[in-house]
């Protein structure tokens, strides 16, 4: 994919970035990758401008240095950066809408209270991604039954009956890109199991 001069030159400024941020932190590759889940060699790579940066590495790894997303990318501000949302309440939890003008994807902030509810799934019609922020989110998909912690992304067809929320241990924080009519993101991630690495593909 060709790139406008500008996008080229904020995409190449990426992993040299992300090489001071670490170091100015005293952070290991190797601590950086149990933190994210993502391989040392992987990093390396992105670090070297020899990985394209992509929303699935970056994501982790903004969370893992608790910073902004805008601050690894450095994107240039235009016009009015400000961004103003007018959260609201579902069925107990704080819903934040990410986007304001309507189309085949949505995207949401959400803070789960802390809570020992009974799930209750649901079916509908759409696809889902979720990302978890902070805390620890209980996950119920079909017969499925899993808990995701933070920097970990599940993906799913909401046709399935699934209910999430939190485990009951403290509020949970969660990026959410829904689509009604069932389009599915770009981004794909499955729940992993403890100790292991995913490898993403570089995304174009």
């Amino acid at each position: 994919m060709d790139h406008s001069p500008e996008i080229s030159r904020t995409l190449a400024d990426v992993g040299p970035r992300l090489q001071r941020l670490r170091a100015a932190r005293g952070v290991t590759l190797a601590a950086l990758s149990e933190a994210t889940g993502i391989s040392t060699s992987t990093l390396s790579r992105l670090e070297s401008g020899q990985r394209r940066p992509s929303l699935e590495l970056l994501l982790p790894i903004s969370q893992a240095h608790q910073v902004p997303l805008d601050d690894l990318v450095g994107a240039p501000e235009v016009g009015d950066p400000r961004v103003r949302i007018k959260p609201r309440q579902v069925h107990g939890a704080t819903v934040l809408p990410l986007t304001n003008r309507p189309g085949p994807l949505q995207t949401y902030k959400m803070i789960l209270p802390v809570s020992r509810s009974t799930p209750d799934p649901r079916t509908h019609e759409g696809y889902e991604w979720l990302y978890v922020l902070s805390g620890r989110l209980r996950l119920v998909l079909g017969d499925r039954d899993m808990v995701l912690g933070p920097g970990e992304a599940a993906e799913f067809d909401t046709r399935l009956p699934h209910w999430f929320g939190s485990t009951g241990e403290g509020s949970v924080e969660v990026l959410s890109l829904f689509g009604r009519q069932g389009e599915r993101m770009h981004v794909r991630a499955q729940p992993r199991s403890k100790g292991s690495r995913r490898e993403p593909e570089d995304q174009d």
